[in-house]
């Protein structure tokens, strides 16, 4: 007689090995099918009643537990993490009459196990000091064995039996001849293990490819029948893949300040639109990007509308209306930076942003406050500009700049239009003008300079704080025209960086980052001290002092060049838990040719500590110059939040 178990798969969209116990995923996935027959059940049975609890001074009867080794690893691995015996040992300890109701819970466990890994005629049995759960006089043996310090011996024997393997898997259409070719591959072979999880992972395979491909009410089930006599599985995925709509009119709700008009109009785009959750994703992503909202939620409709459009809500939160904030960083030759900000998030109900913000650096540099820098500023930021996903931006600041190189004082005026190609790539272009006065080897200038700045963004990181894989790259074109010395010059700056992930976990981590400049159109008395570049320092040439890098004054104080070319390698290794490290070499130069070079190539080394917080990682690095010249410094110490790039 063919001895045969029919399996009807349930539920299991959340049953995930490391998501919920092994043994309630497989009570999910093998629950007895109506039409089961057969001298054994296929099914999984039902999970033991449970027990009451034990007060912890009643609950005294330690015992340990011998577990199988039956050389699949997999198997072993599904054995220790099903069994409630191991588990519970030491965090819910029991009497005797609950070692007992646990020993017999545990076959069911086992049988779990087994099934997980596809033994479907595997049995399991379990005996406490030698003798089964259900022995006459055990519970009595056991209870005088209470507050004896020898524990219990409890072992778990297995006998897997045949592996089974997968049949071919088939897929049947809902209603028949629908077109399931959006669903794809189920990525299951024929001769596979008939292992429990990749069946669930093809379901939820089926199910996605369905709902990428416009398909929101997809829908599958999965029907197996286990084959004893063959020892074969056969699996049948019942797809039914449902409308393909449009979206309605999508809705928000939950503003309370922000203007319904702005918000209305950056979801119109989509009526008309072909389902598609990555639509539906890019849409929440447009929201917050407004500044407003701490959290965008977005529901599609259980139904269609009458026109057999899918109805879509978004529903936002805003958070509070104003915010502040600061930062620090320091420098040993420089000493501390303070800087901090306040704003109003949404100042005329279009979330517009205006930022007022303050910062003084160098501080403790001398007695006095000569070399003490600082910037006052304000901006004002405009997204959805002219009804377009588009922002524009008004920036004003004054500045008082006091570093090696030069003295500034400025006052400047700039307007700034982004756009987003792409949710990674983003340009943007716009005027500035300048009053400064600049000093330089006790010369003194008076400049009015009008200028463009045109970018080019790309940023695919997964963290713009402590990124591990992506590259960020940016372009700057920047004309200027100086109206006091009637000359005009280019500065060109492109950089990038990228992070290469080489453990998999994020434990260590390999950034490289690269920088190149070059300033076309005058002679290098032609362009003011301050567009000049400069390399040295945090975020430059770790080792050397801020703008210490490339050609020299008369009095020996930095000059600035025409070109630039920087580069860095750093290896990030998380060490334990929050705490991490870092080593790094950096280097640069600066020459006074508007080709850039390595004629004066600078390179400094150090080592770093790492402490991961909720805002991004606290860094501290120390590093020393290695072609260190006169008058630079022995090493360099550099504090702040964020990684250096």
């Amino acid at each position: 007689m063919r001895l045969k178990s029919r399996l009807a798969l349930v539920a299991l969209s959340a049953a995930v090995a490391g998501a919920l116990p092994l043994t309630a995923m497989l009570r999910a996935f093998a629950q007895p099918a109506p039409e089961s027959r057969g001298a054994e059940s296929g099914a999984a049975g039902t999970p033991a009643a449970s027990q009451p609890e034990v007060p912890q001074d009643e609950a005294n009867l330690a015992y340990t537990v011998a577990l199988p080794e039956t050389g699949d690893e997999a198997l072993d691995t599904a054995i220790r993490n099903a069994s409630a015996l191991e588990r519970l040992r030491e965090s819910a300890p029991v009497d005797a009459y609950g070692l007992i109701g646990r020993a017999l819970a545990e076959t069911d466990n086992m049988r779990d196990a087994l099934r997980s890994e596809g033994y479907y005629g595997g049995s399991a049995r379990i005996a406490i000091d030698g003798q089964a759960p259900d022995s006459p006089g055990l519970a009595e043996r056991l209870l005088a064995r209470e507050g004896n310090a020898e524990p219990v011996p409890v072992s778990v024997m297995v006998e897997p039996g045949p592996q089974y393997r997968l049949a071919p898997v088939r897929l049947q259409a809902e209603p028949a001849g629908a077109s399931i070719a959006d669903a794809g591959e189920t990525g299951l072979k024929e001769g596979d293990p008939a292992r429990a999880q990749p069946v669930l992972d093809a379901e939820g395979r089926l199910r996605d490819a369905l709902r990428n491909a416009g398909h929101p009410f997809a829908a599958v089930r999965r029907r197996v029948t286990v084959d004893h006599d063959t020892n074969r599985m056969e699996v049948t995925f019942t797809v039914a893949p449902g409308p393909r709509p449009q979206f309605a009119r999508p809705g928000v709700s939950g503003e309370e300040r922000t203007d319904s008009d702005l918000l209305a109009r950056i979801v119109a785009p989509m009526q008309g639109q072909g389902y598609s959750q990555k639509a539906i994703d890019d849409k929440r992503r447009d929201l917050l990007s407004l500044g407003v909202f701490s959290t965008v939620r977005a529901r599609a409709g259980e139904r269609l509308d009458e026109a057999g459009d899918l109805p879509l809500t978004f529903t936002v939160a805003e958070r509070p209306l104003h915010a502040i904030g600061f930062s620090a960083a320091y420098e040993t030759r420089y000493g501390p930076t303070f800087s901090t900000y306040w704003e109003h998030r949404n100042l005329f109900g279009g979330a517009e942003r205006l930022r007022l913000e303050a910062e003084v650096n160098r501080l403790g540099t001398t007695g006095d406050t000569s070399d003490t820098g600082g910037k006052i500023g304000a901006s004002l930021r405009t997204p959805w500009f002219a009804g377009r996903n588009q922002t524009l931006t008004f920036d004003i600041a004054a500045l008082r700049e006091r570093p090696d190189a030069y003295d500034r004082d400025a006052f400047t005026l700039g307007a700034l239009l982004e756009r987003e190609f792409s949710p990674r790539l983003t340009y943007g272009f716009g005027p500035q003008i300048e009053f400064s006065r600049v000093t330089q080897d006790n010369v003194t200038t008076n400049y009015q300079l009008l200028g463009l700045i045109g970018q080019l963004r790309w940023n695919d990181t997964d963290n713009p704080l402590n990124p591990s894989r992506g590259i960020r790259a940016a372009l700057l074109v920047n004309p200027i025209y100086s109206l006091g010395e009637s000359n005009a010059f280019t500065r060109l700056r492109a950089q990038g960086s990228t992070y290469f992930d080489v453990s998999g976990d994020k434990g260590s981590i390999i950034a490289l980052r690269g920088v190149v400049g070059s300033i076309v159109g005058a002679s290098f008395g032609g362009v003011p001290p301050d567009k000049r570049f400069y390399a040295g320092g945090g975020g430059s040439v770790r080792g050397y002092s801020y703008q210490s890098v490339g050609p020299r004054t008369a009095s020996d104080e930095p000059a600035g060049g025409l070109s630039l070319v920087e580069g860095s390698v750093e290896l990030r290794q998380r060490i334990s838990g929050p705490i991490g490290m870092a080593a790094f070499v950096d280097a640069g130069s600066v020459t006074r040719d508007p080709t850039p070079d390595f004629g004066n190539l600078k390179v400094g080394a150090g080592l770093g500590v790492r402490y991961l917080t909720a805002i991004g990682p606290l860094r501290a690095d120390i590093a020393i110059p290695l072609n260190k010249e006169s008058g630079d410094s022995a090493f360099g110490l550099y504090v702040g939040i964020g990684q250096a790039f």
